[in-house]
Formats: structure tokens, C-alpha cells, sequence
């Protein structure tokens, strides 16, 4: 019988399977079925900065004193932020799988505080989802500069694994996993998914597009996991974005990813499904002769390839010529 037991930021885990950030586990209930359904380990629903100020700011314009604005904003925060805690006590209470914390943040100012509290509450890692959009043409590094300082604080402030789930816009993406590794952060997730601005053409309005993942964003991180993975080898990857069924899974693994995290699939298809992820892999490991997932993993990254500029290959143009 297949093995799935796998090691992520010094924790083990059953599988490598992790329920990503998501109202999937907003609720100690939701989490213990979560666990039930066999996931290795969980992220908490991300704590958004975002959020935190906007109701802040809609208390502010309903009180009609001023004076209180101070008190409510900071009303806000706390209260968001201890139910926050209290759920990550009872999870680490009432399951056994690693239970990992998340913030979605702009900005670095209150989240120093933040990241002692979740690891005073037993967060057994913390995941930060930090994305800057680069909006002012008169500047570039400044922005790399941001998620540095960010990094570098957290870092100081706790020693839990820090996870960094980051985008693929970055100019260098090899460069930034670097000095992230550099800085401290334990693992980065190959990639978060943004909000992305849509325009509806009947009544002329801005809306969402969609907002689940598809299987075809598989293979931008399936590139970088492989590229990452073996230029970076002393920071682990865990892959997101694209993996709605056990092949994608498998692949990302193949790659060199450490673990797998699981969203969208999990909206469509229910939180059982991971039931049946599972058992899939362990399926082709049994046909494949695998005992393990380290028997595997990276067995198709860059340098393991026997044609490793494949994974590098941006164009179309063999394809297109060869058609003519």
C-alpha cells in the first residue's frame, strides 16, 4: 500500500493534501469535516486587511460622534481578530491535523502583533497572502521592497514556519523566492489567485470575473514549480492554483512541489472529494511501483528531465511551422 506520509515546514503530514485559505474553513465544524475528509492539513480562512478597515470604516460613517472613531475602528480589529484566535484554539483542540493560520494583508504596520497572537494561540505555521499591485509608472523596486519589510518583521517577531503564497507577476520570480528564503520564510505557494476586475457589457458596469480556478491554470504553476524546485532547493514549494483532480496533483508532485493545496474543486465537488484525490494517487502509485512520495517527487522537474528546456519554452513557433 502507497505511502502519502509527507513533511512540510517541519511538520508531517498524513498526505499532501491542504485544504487552501477559503470559507471552506471558516468554522471549527468545517474544519473537523474537513479533517474527516482525509486532508493532511488545513489553512484557516485568510484574515483580510482589507475587510477589517472597510467595516471599521462603515461603523465610522453610521456613528454620528467623531471622538469614537479611534475606539471603533480599534473595536473592529480586535474583535475580528480574537474570534480569529478562538478558532484556531478550538481547531487545534478538536482535530490533529496541522492548522495553519492566514493573512491577507496590504500593508505591514498591524500585522506584527497579529503574527505573536497566532502563535500564542498554537497556529502551527502562518501563511501570508500578500499581493501589491504595481500601479505608479514612476517606480519599480520600492514594491519589491515592500514585501521584504513585511517578510523581515513576521520573521523577527515569531518562530513558527512562515508559508508566503505570492504571484506570478513578479519580474524574477526565481530572485524573489531567494531573498524570501533569505529573509526566513520556510515555503512559498506557487500561486495565489487575485481578484480580477471584469466589465459587463450590457449595463456597462465593472464586475468579477470568475472566481474559481480552472484546470488550465495548471500549467503556469506547473513551470514554476519545476523551475523553482530545482533552482531553490532549500525553500519548499507548495502548489496551488489549477489542481482540481488527482492527475493535476500527481503532476505538480512530479514537478517538485512538497505538498498540494486544494480549493476550487473542493467548491464544486464537495470537501468528500478529497476522499477521492487520495485514493487516486495512492492508485497510481500502486500501478507505478512508487512505495513513497519522495520515491517520485521532482522525478519531472527542470534539471530531472531529460530535455529540461521544455519547461522553459514560451513560443509557439515549432508547433505552428510544423502545421504549414
Amino acid at each position: 500500500m502507497a505511502n502519502l506520509q509527507t513533511s512540510y515546514v517541519g511538520l508531517t503530514l498524513k498526505n499532501p493534501l491542504i485544504v487552501s485559505s477559503s470559507g471552506l474553513a471558516d468554522s471549527i465544524e468545517k474544519i473537523i469535516n474537513i479533517e474527516k475528509a482525509g486532508a493532511g492539513a488545513v489553512v484557516l480562512k485568510s484574515l483580510f486587511e482589507e475587510q477589517i478597515n472597510a467595516e471599521a470604516g462603515k461603523l465610522m460613517e453610521e456613528n454620528t460622534y467623531p471622538e469614537a472613531a479611534d475606539y471603533i475602528q480599534n473595536y473592529t480589529k480586535s474583535n475580528k481578530v480574537d474570534e480569529y484566535f478562538r478558532l484556531i484554539q478550538e481547531a487545534k483542540k478538536k482535530t490533529s491535523i496541522p492548522i495553519f493560520a492566514s493573512v491577507n494583508c496590504v500593508s505591514g504596520t498591524d500585522w506584527i502583533d497579529f503574527s505573536k497572537k497566532v502563535e500564542a494561540a498554537g497556529a502551527d505555521g502562518l501563511e501570508i497572502n500578500l499581493f501589491i499591485l504595481p500601479v505608479d509608472e514612476d517606480e519599480s523596486s520600492k514594491y519589491e521592497a515592500q514585501y521584504f519589510d513585511l517578510v523581515k518583521k513576521i520573521r523577527n517577531a515569531i518562530n513558527i514556519p512562515i508559508v508566503l503564497k505570492i504571484s506570478s507577476y513578479f519580474t524574477n520570480i526565481l530572485f524573489m523566492v531567494n531573498q524570501f528564503y533569505k529573509l526566513g520564510v520556510d515555503a512559498v505557494i506557487l500561486f495565489n489567485r487575485m481578484y480580477e476586475p471584469d466589465i459587463n457589457i450590457k449595463n456597462l458596469s465593472l464586475t468579477s470575473a470568475e472566481v474559481f480556478s480552472s484546470p488550465a491554470d495548471l500549467r503556469n504553476t506547473l513551470r514554476w514549480v519545476s523551475l523553482v524546485s530545482d533552482r531553490q532547493k532549500n525553500i519548499q514549494i507548495s502548489a496551488s492554483t489549477g489542481i482540481h483532480d488527482s492527475s493535476a496533483a500527481i503532476k505538480v508532485l512530479l514537478a517538485g512541489a512538497q505538498t498540494v493545496q486544494l480549493c476550487s474543486t473542493l467548491y464544486i465537488n464537495g470537501v468528500e472529494y478529497l476522499g477521492t484525490v487520495i485514493s487516486e494517487i495512492e492508485a497510481w502509485m500502486d500501478e507505478k511501483g512508487f512505495d513513497s512520495i519522495d520515491d517520485y517527487r521532482g522525478k519531472m522537474s527542470y534539471r530531472s528531465h531529460k530535455n529540461p528546456r521544455m519547461w522553459e519554452r514560451s513560443q509557439f513557433m515549432r508547433y505552428f511551422s510544423s502545421k504549414h
